[in-house]
């Protein structure tokens, strides 16, 4: 029967360890030490502080310490949560060549600008890094003064403006202790009044928009003041009344959302016609939406309750029997000229956008002046010039006969009048 052989256990040998798989030990403060000396030694020459950097991230490893790089950059030293530098011991490593040790003035600040970008473009690794820098470092800026706020938004203005980092960063500001405290406000007016100086308004207005900032700018505002006046008084004292407008049409978009959701509602609960026109008014007026625009809602908001019949030739009856029952509520918001062409000019967007509606255009309008929500003299000047392109020629075909009839009977009430 044969027995196991045990194997030889190799005892007191140590393996070596090759070199590229020891793992360096995370220093961030070693790192700093030797960026503070480079940016020290350059002194406050911008050229000689952007050739130590591009030599330095040969030998110094970015990659792993990019944020400390950025924090440097900007503060001057290591950021600690909150917004302070950290020290050593009781002694304080900062540097002075930094965002916020050089002067405030617009040409420096670009100066600095270069700095960055050279950098960013030299190590591109650095540019997600750099966005995720700003995001940390916007959360910190009650802890910096006054004069470090100022200097860091408009360095943000140009970091956004030139897409270093995307205007969406200014989102992080939307933070209860920066909010409350009026500092959010201030940081951001100050990143809009410098970027509208830098690259113009219609840029402003656009990164606006691409950051999902456009639809936020109140929640930037301390709740105890969050009103339109003291959000329009804010603004325009800087000089961004564009601002203001931009701000006051994307809350007139989001009124008619709610206007048209809360009319879907009431019409589908089955409330009665003369409550929902109290409703829809004090709504608009609250909000400030014209009547023209209301009306169109109202049509909209109808025409989306009922499910049409497929067949081409059932779907008139159907529209003109479900309308019929919504007069009341057309008619009450169509109290002006104006009122009454926009509610034509959706009508016929309406019926060209919907196939099985482009034959009925005429009974519509013809049931609306019936029933007194749309006047002859509106109708006249719909078919005259007030007409948009969609289906022009089918649906002017359409009402020549109605015309004549309305002119014909304008022309027996004319020569009555005479014979009197």
């Amino acid at each position: 029967m044969s027995q196991k052989v045990e194997k030889p256990v190799l005892s007191g040998q140590r393996i070596k360890t090759r070199k590229r798989d020891e793992k360096e030990k995370y220093d961030p403060t070693g790192f700093r030490d030797s960026i503070i000396q480079g940016l020290d030694k350059a002194g406050t020459d911008l050229d000689a502080i952007s050739k130590f950097l591009d030599s330095a991230g040969s030998k110094l490893d970015y990659r792993r310490y990019g944020e400390a790089l950025f924090d440097i950059l900007i503060a001057g030293g290591l950021l600690v949560p909150g917004g302070s530098i950290a020290q050593d011991g009781d002694k304080l490593c900062k540097t002075k060549a930094c965002v916020f040790e050089a002067p405030a003035d617009m040409a420096s600040m670009r100066s600095y600008e270069q700095v960055f970008i050279k950098l960013m473009r030299r190590y591109k690794y650095l540019e997600k890094m750099f966005e995720d820098e700003m995001k940390k470092i916007l959360v910190f800026i009650k802890g910096f003064n006054e004069q470090e706020r100022i200097k860091l938004a408009r360095m943000t203005a140009l970091w956004i403006s030139n897409g270093s980092v995307p205007p969406s960063v200014l989102q992080v500001l939307i933070n209860e202790h920066l909010v409350k405290d009026n500092i959010a406000l201030d940081f951001l007016i100050e990143v809009f009044v410098t970027w509208k100086q830098e690259k113009g308004l219609q840029s402003l207005l656009t990164a606006l928009k691409k950051g999902g900032l456009e639809g936020r700018l109140m929640e930037f505002v301390p709740p105890n003041k969050r009103t339109e006046d003291y959000f329009r008084s804010a603004f325009e004292e800087k000089g961004l009344a564009e601002v203001v407008k931009l701000h006051m049409a994307q809350a007139c978009q989001e009124a008619k959302r709610d206007l048209q959701q809360h009319l879907e509602d009431e019409l589908s609960d089955g409330r009665a016609v003369k409550e929902i026109i109290s409703d829809v008014r004090d709504i608009a007026q609250k909000h400030v939406i014209p009547e023209q625009e209301v009306i169109t809602l109202v049509w909209t908001t109808v025409m989306n309750l009922a499910e049409w019949n497929k067949k081409e030739e059932l779907v008139a009856e159907q529209a003109l029997k479900h309308l019929q029952k919504y007069t009341p509520l057309f008619a009450a918001f169509t109290s002006t000229a104006k009122s009454e062409m926009a509610l034509m000019l959706k009508i016929q967007e309406y019926c060209y956008e919907n196939m099985n509606f482009m034959k009925i255009f005429q009974k519509i309008i013809l049931l609306f002046y019936k029933t007194n929500v749309i006047s002859e003299e509106v109708v006249m000047k719909w078919y005259k010039d007030g007409h948009s392109v969609k289906g022009k020629m089918m649906f002017l075909d359409q009402m020549k006969k109605f015309i004549e009839w309305l002119q014909s009977a304008e022309e027996e009430s004319e020569s009555g009048e005479d014979e009197d």
